[in-house]
């Protein structure tokens, strides 16, 4: 028996006892739908992964964009600002037909990194509402010379009209695929390069569980399988709070053998990571490579992670409700 046969019946070994599922390829979640939550669509539910700023550094900020497509109709979006402890704070911003926005993170909340929830809502109460044309990015920079553009992840409202008449000051969000877009469950990164060349690569996965009004639900221990080019598997566990962000390096992923040897000089792999219990993620990676300006194949920039399944029951993100000052 060869070591990659032998590498792959002990990770299918692992699934199966912890899954109750035998193959990599058996994903827990449901197949993701024809024009589900994506960042090249607009919505009524947006989700910038990232946005960072340093009091101290201007070398660290984000512009924050947003633009309401709709040719007639205002838009009344509630923004909810999360922090990796879990703590949220939010505004209103208000967008006439045809506008667009844009304001830099040390400016709404300086020297704080975290993820942006924006929800659009009727004038009237701040209940939640169909309005499928909101669409937006987040320009960021980091100390670390990091430096990347995320479109905006969309889910769409499947319903027209409001999303309740309760007068509750606070309603669920069900991202079931009735009432909202599925959210995703499996993410995957699918191209990481080696640390040998230079490069620096951060992973980032946010929490859409829980209560914006109270304080959003960590994701709890992400499970991982880290692939390097040759199709060869190796597991991992993310403690998870509600923002990880991490380098990936020896320090982790904690694999064996070390990450560094599984990718190493002119060489690169892919990872996939899901929830243990059926929750919501959504992330981002950056990549800063030191190498851009000698070689060819040397790239610096970032993407929203790939969705590869959807959580199979419906996650409810609970907010606050109250009417926008505009």
């Amino acid at each position: 028996m060869t070591y990659r046969t032998l590498r792959s019946l002990c990770v299918s070994l692992l699934l199966l006892l912890t899954f109750g599922i035998v193959g990599l390829a058996a994903d827990p979640g449901s197949p993701i739908p024809n024009g589900a939550t994506n960042d090249q669509q607009p919505g009524s539910v947006l989700v910038y992964n990232l946005y960072s700023s340093k009091i101290t550094d201007e070398g660290e900020d984000t512009r924050i964009s947003i633009t309401n497509v709709n040719t007639t109709q205002s838009a009344y979006v509630h923004l909810f600002f999360v922090s990796p402890a879990c703590s949220t704070a939010d505004s209103y911003i208000c967008l006439t037909p045809n506008q667009t926005a844009s304001f830099l993170a040390s400016d709404v909340d300086p020297g704080t990194r975290g993820y942006i929830i924006a929800v659009a809502t009727e004038l009237a109460t701040g209940i939640p509402t169909s309005h499928n044309f909101l669409i937006g990015d987040a320009l960021v920079k980091l100390a670390t010379k990091h430096e990347a553009k995320l479109n905006a992840v969309a889910f769409q409202a499947l319903f027209n009209g409001p999303l309740s008449t309760s007068t509750d000051p606070i309603l669920n969000l069900p991202f079931d695929g009735v009432s909202y877009s599925k959210a995703p469950r499996v993410l995957a990164l699918d191209h990481i390069p080696s640390v040998a060349d230079k490069n620096n690569t951060i992973l980032i996965i946010n929490s859409l569980n829980g209560n914006l009004a109270t304080g959003i639900t960590p994701v709890g221990t992400l499970f991982g399988i880290l692939y390097d080019d040759t199709e060869n598997a190796f597991s991992f566990t993310i403690p998870g709070g509600c923002q990880f962000f991490s380098a990936l390096s020896d320090s982790f992923p904690r694999t064996r053998p070390s990450f560094e040897t599984i990718i190493p000089t002119q060489r690169s792999g892919w990872l996939k990571t899901f929830s243990m219990q059926d929750r919501a993620i959504v992330g981002a990676s950056l990549n800063f490579s030191k190498n851009t300006g000698g070689r060819r194949n040397a790239f610096s920039g970032g993407s929203n992670l790939h969705h590869l399944t959807n959580t199979t029951g419906a996650i409810n993100l609970a907010i606050p409700v109250f009417p926008p000052a505009c």
